[in-house]
């Protein structure tokens, strides 16, 4: 039996999410399974990636009410800091290359204070048929393209409900502090230009 999944492209991937209930949205599985049904042919994102040198590049593919997709694109050895996604929901999936997923639990966390305590729980790997949901219980995490990988990497994040703040922290420092986002481009046109 031939268990493939064929890739979709990119517009056929937004359609789907936009036929979906609010309540999709609101719990993990639904949108996990699509991810895991319906992979994204990566030729299909070219307009929409944009490569820096210096940092990941967050590039906004689709915004509604209830959702934002987001590809965002990593060189070798590009690490985001550790954050949090302020109590939204986010899946993840990686149609070009792999990356790992570094999950922590917050064992103390004052914001206003600027102070934390986290901890490391558990690294996984996500690539174009291991598509992962970030634990609403256990948000905190950063997402890692190692050197050993050896190869440029595209993630996937559709983020429930658009946010453009998040916290960050530091699990060395014990610091943490909220931080604005920003779009590297928005539907192709890079951001300022």
């Amino acid at each position: 039996m031939d268990t493939a999944v064929r890739p979709v492209s990119i517009d056929q991937f937004v359609t789907e999410l936009r036929k979906l209930p609010q309540s999709a949205f609101e719990r993990t599985e639904r949108i996990h399974r699509l991810q895991k049904e319906m992979p994204v042919d990566p030729e299909s994102l070219a307009p929409y990636l944009r490569w820096d040198r210096q940092h990941y590049t967050r590039n906004l593919i689709d915004k509604t009410g209830l959702y934002e997709l987001i590809a965002i694109c990593w060189e070798i050895g590009q690490i985001s800091s550790i954050h949090n996604h302020r109590d939204q929901n986010c899946w993840m999936a990686a149609p070009l290359g792999r990356l790992l997923v570094e999950n922590f639990h917050v064992e103390h966390q004052d914001i206003a204070g600027g102070t934390c305590k986290i901890t490391a729980t558990e690294t996984v790997e996500m690539n174009a048929s291991q598509p992962c949901a970030v634990d609403p219980l256990e948000p905190v995490h950063r997402v890692i393209n190692p050197r050993e990988f050896k190869q440029r990497a595209v993630s996937l994040h559709v983020y429930s409900r658009p946010f453009d703040t998040c916290v960050v922290y530091s699990a060395e420092q014990g610091t943490c502090g909220e931080i604005d986002l920003h779009y590297t481009t928005e539907y192709g046109k890079v951001v300022g230009s």
